[in-house]
C-alpha cells in the first residue's frame, strides 16, 4: 500500500521546480514574507540565488543577464512594497526589450479585502509595465504559467512577465500526478524576410548616393553580429551603432562613423536601420535631423515598430541573423561595393576628423580640476579591449559612450532608451555573473555619474558578498549635470536655510565615495590627476575577488564638446 501513496508536493517546491525545468538559472531578490521557503527552495533545485538590498536594483541586474545571455533570469520580490519596488525595473525592461521574469508573493488569498499585511492589487499594478502578468489558479497549474512567462518574455520583441502567487498557494499541497505536466519552452522561432523585399532593399542601397547603415541593441540580442560585420565588410558602407549597439561591428572598425554622426544622419539619402528604434535617441527619424526625403530601409522582429515615426521605404518583419545574410548575398552578386574615394565618405571622413581633432584638445588639456575628456582618455588607455563597460549618467554616460570604444557586442550596458538612472550597480553585477560563467579573465568597468551612483550605491555590498572583482569609477563632479567647487557649497551651506539656497542640482562637493570600500576592509582610490586614475585602474584590475572604486574629482564646470543639435532635438513638428 504504501508504494502506491502520490508524492505530495507544495507551491513553492513546484515553482521552484518549474523554474529550473524551463532553464532558470539565476534569480535575483530580496527575501521575506511570503517567499522565505521559496527562496531556499530555489537554492535547493539548482538555481544561484543573489540577495539584493533593493528590489530595483534586483530587477536591473536580472534584465541585463537576460540581455546577455538570451534567457531569462527572475526577480524575487515580497509582497506589496516589494512588488513595488521592481516595477521600475520591469517598466526598464519592457521598454528597453529584455527579457525578465518577476515573481511576487502576495497576501493569502483568504485575507484579501479584509486589510491583509501588504495587501495589494499586483497583477493588475504591474499590467502595464510587462507583456504578461498572472497569478496561478492553483498549484498544479504553476508550471504552466511558469512556461508561458518565459515563453511571452523572449519570444517577438523581449519583455517583461510577472506571476503573482499568494502565501496560501505557495503552502498549499497538492499530489504529484496532478501538477501539469509541461515541457520547456523551446527557443523563439527564426522568421525569414520575404525575398522580393531584400531584393528591393538591395535596389535601394545600390542606387544611393550618400547610404548608411545604423546598428541598434537589438542586433546585439539578436546575436547577428557575425552576419552584419559580414555585411559591411563586403559592402564598405559606413555605420554608425546606437549606444548598445556599439560592438556589433567593433568601434575600432574603418567603417565606423561615430565621429561623424551628426553629418552621417544629416545628409544620408538611404538608411538601414537594423535593430534599432526611430524613437528619441535617433530623433525620431525626422528633419532638421535627417532629410525630409530620406528613405528608410527598416529590419524589425516587431510588426508594430515597421513605419513607427516615419515611413519607410522598405520594412521587412524578420529576425536580422538571416535578413542581413541574404541582403550580402544579393548585392554580392551584384558586384556592389562603395569604397572610400567615394564623395560620401570622403566627406564623412572629413568631418570625422574635425570632430576628433577638438575631442583631442579636450583630452590633451590635464590640468587640475580635470574635465572628463583627459579622464575618459586614460580609462580607455589601461582598460582592457574587450571589458564590459556599464554606463549611466548625464555627461559622465554621454561623453563616455564616445571616448570609451567597445570591440565586441553586448559589451555596452548603459541607461537605455527609457533613460534611467540607478542602473548601472545592478548591471554591473549581472555582467560580472556572466563573466564568470563564460570567462572569468573578462573584466567589468562601471562608469557612473556621482548622482546615478548614489540610486544604488549599497549594492557594493552586494558584489563584496558575492566576491564579483567589478571595478567601479565614479565621475564626481558635486551634482547633477553640474556642481560648484567645496568652497562655494560650504558658504551656499552655512548662509541660511538650506533647503532655501541650495541649488537643486547641488549635491556635498567633494564627497570621499572612495572610503565606502573601507567598511568591507578594503581600500578605495581618490583621483585628481590622469597619473593618479592610471595607477588606480591598474590596481583595481588586479583584485580578483572583490570589487574596487576610484573616485576622480571632476571638474564641477565642465561640460561636453559643443553639439550641433541638441540631445532632445524637437522633431515632431
Amino acid at each position: 500500500m504504501e508504494n502506491n501513496k502520490m508524492t505530495m508536493k507544495d507551491g513553492n517546491l513546484i515553482l521552484a521546480e518549474a523554474l529550473k525545468h524551463q532553464g532558470i538559472d539565476y534569480c535575483f531578490g530580496i527575501m521575506g514574507h511570503p517567499v522565505i521557503e521559496l527562496s531556499m527552495m530555489m537554492q535547493g533545485v539548482g538555481i544561484q540565488y543573489l540577495g539584493f538590498r533593493n528590489e530595483q536594483a534586483a530587477c536591473y541586474a536580472a534584465q541585463a543577464y537576460g540581455y546577455l545571455t538570451n534567457k531569462p533570469a527572475v526577480v524575487l520580490c515580497v509582497s506589496g512594497p516589494g512588488v513595488l519596488h521592481a516595477i521600475g525595473g520591469m517598466a526598464n525592461a519592457q521598454v528597453n526589450c529584455w527579457p525578465v521574469i518577476v515573481i511576487g508573493g502576495s497576501c493569502p488569498e483568504d485575507h484579501e479585502g479584509i486589510g491583509g499585511f501588504q495587501e495589494y492589487p499586483q497583477v493588475e499594478a504591474c499590467r502595464l509595465y510587462c507583456k504578461y502578468s498572472a497569478r496561478p489558479p492553483s498549484p498544479g497549474l504553476i508550471p504552466l504559467h511558469v512556461e508561458k512567462a518565459v515563453r511571452l518574455a523572449t519570444y517577438g520583441r523581449p519583455g517583461a512577465a510577472y506571476l503573482d502567487l499568494p502565501a496560501t498557494l505557495l503552502r498549499g499541497q497538492i499530489s504529484e500526478n496532478l501538477i501539469a505536466k509541461v515541457a520547456p519552452c523551446p527557443p523563439p522561432p527564426l522568421i525569414y524576410p520575404p525575398p522580393k523585399l531584400i531584393e528591393s532593399a538591395a535596389d535601394l542601397i545600390s542606387t544611393a548616393k550618400k547610404p548608411l547603415v545604423i546598428v541598434g541593441k537589438g542586433a546585439a540580442y539578436a546575436r547577428a553580429e557575425n552576419e552584419i560585420r559580414n555585411f559591411i565588410g563586403s559592402t564598405g558602407l559606413p555605420f554608425l551603432p546606437t549606444p548598445m549597439g556599439k560592438g556589433v561591428v567593433s568601434d575600432y572598425n574603418e567603417n565606423s562613423v561615430a565621429s561623424s554622426r551628426t553629418s552621417a544622419l544629416l545628409n544620408a539619402d538611404v538608411i538601414v536601420l537594423l535593430g534599432a528604434r526611430l524613437n528619441w535617441m535617433l530623433h525620431f527619424g525626422r528633419a532638421p535631423r535627417f532629410q525630409n526625403h530620406v528613405k528608410i530601409i527598416q529590419i524589425d522582429i516587431c510588426p508594430e515598430e515597421l513605419h513607427n515615426s516615419v515611413s519607410s521605404a522598405i520594412a521587412i518583419q524578420a529576425d536580422l541573423i538571416p535578413s542581413v545574410a541574404l541582403l550580402t548575398e544579393c548585392l554580392k552578386k551584384r558586384q556592389y561595393s562603395i569604397d572610400k574615394k567615394n564623395k560620401w565618405w570622403i566627406q564623412l571622413i572629413a568631418d570625422g576628423q574635425k570632430n576628433k581633432q577638438g575631442v583631442q584638445r579636450m583630452s590633451a588639456d590635464t590640468s587640475v580640476p580635470l574635465n572628463y575628456y583627459p579622464a575618459f582618455k586614460t580609462i580607455q588607455q589601461s582598460i582592457p579591449t574587450d571589458s564590459i563597460i556599464c554606463s549611466e549618467g548625464a555627461n559622465t554616460m554621454d561623453i563616455g559612450r564616445t571616448m570609451l570604444l567597445n570591440a565586441k557586442p553586448r559589451h555596452r550596458l548603459d541607461a537605455g532608451t527609457f533613460g534611467t538612472m540607478g542602473v548601472g550597480l545592478g548591471f554591473a553585477i549581472a555582467a560580472a555573473l556572466y563573466c564568470k560563467d563564460v570567462d572569468p579573465k573578462k573584466k567589468v568597468i562601471c562608469v557612473e555619474g556621482d548622482s546615478a551612483f548614489g540610486f544604488s550605491a549599497m549594492e557594493i555590498e552586494t558584489m563584496f558578498r558575492y566576491k564579483l572583482p567589478i571595478v567601479i569609477i565614479i565621475f564626481n563632479n558635486n551634482g547633477i549635470y553640474g556642481g560648484t567647487d567645496k568652497e562655494t557649497f560650504k558658504q551656499i551651506q552655512t548662509a541660511a536655510e538650506p533647503t532655501k539656497v541650495i541649488s537643486p542640482q547641488l549635491l556635498t562637493a567633494g564627497t570621499r565615495y572612495e572610503k565606502m570600500m573601507e567598511m568591507f576592509g578594503h581600500r578605495g582610490h581618490y583621483c585628481e590627476t590622469v597619473e593618479q586614475i592610471e595607477k588606480a585602474i591598474k590596481v583595481s584590475l588586479e583584485l580578483g575577488d572583490a570589487p574596487s572604486l576610484i573616485n576622480i574629482m571632476i571638474n564641477p564646470s565642465a561640460d561636453r564638446k559643443e553639439q550641433k543639435f541638441s540631445w532632445l532635438t524637437e522633431s515632431k513638428l
